[in-house]
C-alpha cells in the first residue's frame, strides 16, 4: 500500500449516502476502494461459490448461477456466527481487491479511500489517516432505502443492529458531511475536509 498518500474511510448509517460521498471524492481526485462492488466481484469467484453452497446449499446460487444475495442475507443477518463465518471467507479477497486498487493509483491521486459498510466493525478505519461520518436524518436514509432496495422500516432497523451504533460512529469520526439531499451542499464540505486533509 502507497505510504505516500492518506487514507479516508467513509462511516455512516445505511442509506446515509456514502457511495454518494465515495463518488464525489474519486471525482475530485482520490482512489476508492468499494467494498460493495469488490464483494460483488468476489461472490463471482468459482470457489467462493462452491464454500456458499457447501455451508448452505443449491439455494445459495440462482436461476443464473449466480450468488443470491438476498438468500444469503436472510441467513447471515439472523445468525451472528454465520455472518462471521461468511465475513472470514470474503474479506480477504475484498482487502486484496483495495490493495492492488491503491498500488495502482494513479500519478496525481490525492487520497485512498475506504468505501466499506462494516468499516469500523471489520478494523479497517485502523487503516485510515481520516474518517468520514455521513449523517443524514433517520426519515431521509428510510426512503432512501425503501426507493432504491425495497426494504421497509424494520428490515432497516434489523440490519442497522448488527452494525455499531451510529453515536459511536460519529464520535469516531474526524469530520462529519452532512448530507440532507442538497447535493451541491454536500460537494462543498467534501471539498473542504479535502482541503484540510492537505
Amino acid at each position: 500500500m502507497s505510504s505516500r498518500l492518506p487514507i479516508i474511510g467513509i462511516t455512516g448509517g445505511i442509506g446515509s449516502g456514502k457511495s454518494l460521498v465515495a463518488n464525489i471524492l474519486r471525482e475530485n481526485g482520490c482512489v476508492v476502494a468499494d467494498a460493495d462492488e469488490n464483494t460483488k466481484i468476489v461472490l463471482a469467484r468459482e470457489e467462493v461459490q462452491q464454500q456458499l453452497v457447501a455451508w448452505w446449499g443449491d439455494e445459495v446460487l440462482d436461476e443464473n448461477e449466480l450468488v443470491d444475495r438476498a438468500f444469503v442475507a436472510s441467513i447471515v443477518f439472523k445468525d451472528a456466527k454465520e455472518r462471521e463465518k461468511l465475513e472470514s471467507l470474503i474479506h480477504p479477497y475484498v482487502r486484496e481487491l483495495q490493495e492492488i486498487a491503491f498500488l495502482h493509483a494513479p500519478q496525481g491521486t490525492i487520497a485512498l479511500v475506504i468505501d466499506a459498510p462494516l468499516l469500523i466493525e471489520s478494523g479497517l478505519d485502523h487503516q485510515c489517516d481520516v474518517l468520514i461520518f455521513v449523517d443524514s436524518p433517520f426519515e431521509t436514509r428510510l426512503a432512501r432505502v425503501i426507493k432504491n432496495r425495497g426494504w421497509n422500516e424494520e428490515q432497516l432497523r434489523s440490519r442497522e443492529s448488527t452494525q455499531i451504533g451510529l453515536d459511536t460512529k460519529r464520535s469516531s469520526a474526524d469530520h462529519i458531511i452532512i448530507n440532507d439531499g442538497d447535493i451541491a451542499n454536500t460537494q462543498q464540505q467534501i471539498r473542504s475536509v479535502l482541503a484540510l486533509i492537505h
